[in-house]
């Protein structure tokens, strides 16, 4: 499917990948602050750095004057970033005041996002969180001291809820109650957990589970027979019926044609779709791409993307 983006985003988007002047999209040369959020294997990643004015007497009165950022993502990803640094840079913020931005306050300055695409906004206020704490080390803050709890190591500690996304049971749980998520599609749509196998939504300790534990549902209670939906994915599935596994088939056929494979052959590279089962796509790379060092990287974040982004979000590209 093809998501409706504002104006401002696709403005900002393409302001940014041609490196129009006052546009964010680069690196900093030894910044004070660094920091990263979500996985390049799955296509979506971030890295923001800030530099500051440094206040000689309190580190805490330090001003950010410049932000940046490298982003694996879409169209989506890149407008959030730009707006991340905008909004940094515009507000003449110290690192502490830049953590009052929140996902809700990025897509508000993008004039809104697909419900669909709300994980990106996410993705770039957890890399500013990520960039803070980094930077507090650097200078020698306390956050806690402060009342500010933020933890660097809090993707890769704990139990892997999401296998996929490698997504741990405390970053979902902070997630859940910071984001007042109530439903499993909700909790995709925000950060993408349960997003591609979906075998985490029911199983013991599972999404579903911690949204119980969350909101304190009693154990063994029936579900509701109707589910919280965010107003934009109501609109979207008013709009847009469900399609016949056929007609799935054919936009995917009609997306490797159209877009996929010229890419792909401008480099003497191609790829050949060998069965379609559900959301999972089995394809097999050939020419130029085939037992190439980067192969598994251009099946996710150029493969999987464009299929995510023209046909269903839901894609999950495998390789044989």
């Amino acid at each position: 499917m093809a998501w409706e983006y504002s104006e401002k985003t696709k403005q900002l988007f393409l302001d940014a990948v041609h490196g129009k002047p006052g546009t964010h999209l680069g690196e900093i040369e030894d910044p004070d602050g660094l920091g990263e959020h979500g996985s390049i294997a799955c296509g979506d990643a971030m890295r923001f750095m800030f530099r500051v004015e440094r206040d000689p007497v309190d580190a805490t009165r330090d001003v950010i004057v410049e932000a940046r950022y490298l982003t694996f993502g879409c169209t989506s990803a890149i407008a959030a970033s730009e707006a991340l640094c905008t909004l940094i840079e515009q507000g003449r913020y110290t690192p502490i005041e830049a953590l009052r931005i929140r996902n809700t306050d990025i897509v508000e300055f993008l004039g809104g996002l697909p419900s669909q695409k709300v994980h990106c906004s996410v993705m770039g206020a957890e890399a500013l969180e990520s960039a803070v704490f980094n930077w507090a080390q650097r200078r020698g803050v306390d956050l806690a001291r402060l009342g500010i709890d933020i933890h660097a190591s809090e993707q890769e500690d704990g139990r892997i809820v999401c296998k996929c996304f490698s997504l741990t049971e405390p970053y979902l749980r902070r997630k859940i109650r910071e984001l007042n998520l109530r439903t499993i599609p909700e909790i995709t749509h925000a950060v993408k957990a349960g997003g591609a196998c979906m075998s985490c939504h029911h199983v013991p300790g599972g999404l579903q589970d911690l949204l119980d534990e969350t909101w304190k549902k009693p154990a063994g209670s029936v579900p509701a027979l109707t589910q919280i939906r965010l107003p934009a994915q109501a609109a979207a599935e008013a709009e847009e019926p469900a399609i016949s596994p056929y007609q799935f088939s054919k936009k995917v056929e009609q997306t490797l044609h159209d877009y996929i494979q010229p890419m792909l052959r401008q480099d003497g590279g191609d790829v050949e779709l060998i069965d379609i089962k559900d959301r999972l796509v089995y394809l097999r790379l050939a020419g130029a791409c085939q037992g190439c060092a980067g192969a598994a990287q251009t099946l996710c974040m150029l493969v999987e993307q464009k299929l995510k982004e023209l046909v269903d979000e839901r894609i999950r590209v495998i390789e044989v």
